[in-house]
């Protein structure tokens, strides 16, 4: 299981879901070690995955947190081993982005207004 100082993955009844709960400002730190974290799954996974991230604060990111060599690596790798990335709780107009994004992207983008939601949205998707 990965956990840093405020991304904390945890356990999901479909194995090829990644779940992470986010509890505080996410800094450049966080998104490093999450990131080499994903580029591992990706490499290990038999085919795409779906993410989670929960929103459990109303903080999002330090400015810049995203701007690492495995960040970036994971942002362009995710586009074709991502099948579904989710959020939860997202603060501000951050789940509004998400599935912005998801509609220009090779990526089912979705927003739900709480973890629960966003669970029962993901277990009823069929298997990849």
């Amino acid at each position: 299981m990965f956990a840093s100082a405020n991304i904390h993955e945890f356990t999901t009844a479909p194995d090829h879901l990644h779940a992470f709960r986010i509890t505080g400002k996410v800094t450049r730190e966080d998104m490093t070690a999450m990131s080499e974290h994903m580029l591992a799954v990706f490499e290990a996974a038999p085919g795409p995955v779906d993410m989670l991230l929960s929103f459990q604060t109303d903080e999002t990111s330090e400015f810049g947190s995203g701007l690492s060599l495995d960040s970036l690596k994971a942002q362009l790798q995710s586009l074709a081993k991502v099948r579904h990335y989710v959020v939860a709780n997202a603060p501000g107009a951050a789940g509004g982005l998400v599935e912005a994004m998801g509609s220009i992207l090779p990526v089912e983008a979705a927003s739900f207004e709480d973890e629960a939601q966003a669970m029962t949205w993901l277990e009823a998707q069929p298997a990849p």
